[in-house]
């Protein structure tokens, strides 16, 4: 191989890597754990494990993952939990009702585990607090606010010191509110169709854009990659991860992590 040759590639390998370097310290996160896509655990690791518990989120933690999705409610007693739904019917047997209408210690009794497996009886619904102090210098966390005020919920992200790993998914007035207290903290809103896109981008300045896949292109990702952000795309199964990749997501929120980890090496493998 001749000097031209050589030199032209060395600048094409130094082009791609400054490129990757800008695009993962768009929002000043850690760089991706795996072949340069973040992999976001729905629910965390939950097909045989209860959704949105301390288990879940461990087994998400071991496979590698570089954030875990946390639903977060407010009890009636203003603390703050991870569960998905409004009401607790779909998860305890024998008992219904609004998450807002019990207290954490009432919550705290019911066993969210035995509907999926005999092994996870016991498995009760986690504070926010035992999560972050579980993610802490492990993984960063992609907090989806179901019904939970900002201020509070950003006390005990700092008192963490996990304003760099924590993305917050929210509506656009707990976004600006979020912006207003804490400017290093990482917003991120979701446009839903794609024509919402650049007035969201002018309104907000964000540095991570959430999508979801119905309304996903390559023009989507394009827009944000111009505007300075990355972008991360709720998965509408493990057929679109190849379509995702080809697109140039920056990451990607799934309810298969350990698949679509072993995806991403496989695809990094020489």
């Amino acid at each position: 191989m001749n000097k031209a040759v050589l030199i032209l590639l060395f600048v094409s390998f130094m082009t791609g890597v400054a490129k990757s370097a800008d695009k993962q310290n768009f929002a000043n996160l850690r760089p991706p754990k795996n072949g340069g896509v973040y992999v976001i655990a729905h629910r965390g690791a939950h097909l045989d494990i209860p959704e949105n518990t301390l288990p879940a989120y461990q087994k998400a933690i071991e496979l590698g993952v570089d954030f875990v999705e946390v639903d977060i409610r407010t009890t009636k007693d203003s603390q703050f939990v991870s569960i998905h739904n409004s009401n607790i019917d779909a998860y305890v047997a024998g008992a219904t009702g609004k998450v807002n209408d019990f207290t954490l210690e009432e919550l705290r009794r019911f066993d969210v585990g035995v509907r999926v497996a005999r092994e996870w009886q016991g498995t009760t619904i986690p504070t926010f607090e035992e999560i972050l102090q579980l993610c802490q210098g492990k993984c960063g966390i992609y907090l989806d606010l179901k019904q939970a005020p900002v201020e509070p919920l950003l006390k005990l992200i700092k008192k963490y010191k996990m304003e760099n790993e924590v993305i917050w998914y929210a509506d656009f007035d707990e976004l600006r509110q979020l912006k207003k207290l804490c400017p290093e903290c990482i917003p991120m809103p979701d446009p839903g169709p794609e024509k919402n896109l650049p007035a969201m981008i002018n309104l907000l300045h964000p540095k991570v854009i959430a999508a979801v896949w119905r309304y996903y292109s390559q023009s989507f990702v394009e827009t944000c990659h111009q505007a300075g952000a990355i972008v991360i795309v709720d998965e509408s199964n493990p057929s679109c991860w190849e379509q995702a990749l080809q697109w140039g997501s920056d990451g990607i929120q799934t309810d298969f992590p350990e698949e679509l980890i072993k995806f991403l090496q496989s695809k990094s493998r020489p």
